[in-house]
């Protein structure tokens, strides 16, 4: 079982910059039935020197609208792309989206959420993977043994 633990919602940086209005508003109707407590723990994960929500950004901005301070939350165990969550999160502090209370300003509409997001997320996997198709080009096999051929 993972250890869950509490941390304060202004020392988590999001990696996701913009909140679906639709969503938010569906979860936070939810919520009206639940106490804070209860809310599913949300996954972090430690980036470099910051501590980063690696999903769950629309809980964690309801938690945080409901007026808590703080939100229970695990170590997130699961492979990411790592290159993907750093231009995320590059793109987050340029924005001055450096912790969960600054994804307040951050609610767009379904569309814009799409258009202004989803998108950008959409293109900014194909570059990394073009970038990285380019530099690990081929594997060969021989006698047991793999090497990586760069291009």
């Amino acid at each position: 079982m993972t250890d869950i633990f509490i941390m304060k919602l202004d020392q988590i940086q999001p990696s996701q910059l913009f909140i679906s209005s639709d969503k938010l508003n569906n979860v936070l109707r939810d919520y009206d039935r639940f106490k804070p407590e209860l809310v599913e723990p949300l996954p972090v994960k430690k980036l470099g020197k910051r501590v980063v929500l690696t999903d769950g950004h629309t809980r964690a901005l309801a938690v945080f609208l409901r007026g808590a301070l703080e939100a229970r939350v695990y170590w997130d165990e699961e492979e990411l792309d790592e290159d993907a969550y750093k231009t995320c999160v590059t793109w987050c502090r340029k924005e001055g989206v450096t912790s969960i209370p600054d994804l307040k300003d951050k609610v767009v509409s379904a569309e814009e959420y799409d258009k202004l997001w989803a998108k950008r997320c959409e293109k900014m996997v194909r570059r990394l993977d073009a970038k990285r198709a380019k530099t690990l080009s081929v594997v060969v096999d021989t006698a047991d043994q793999e090497y990586l051929v760069s291009k």
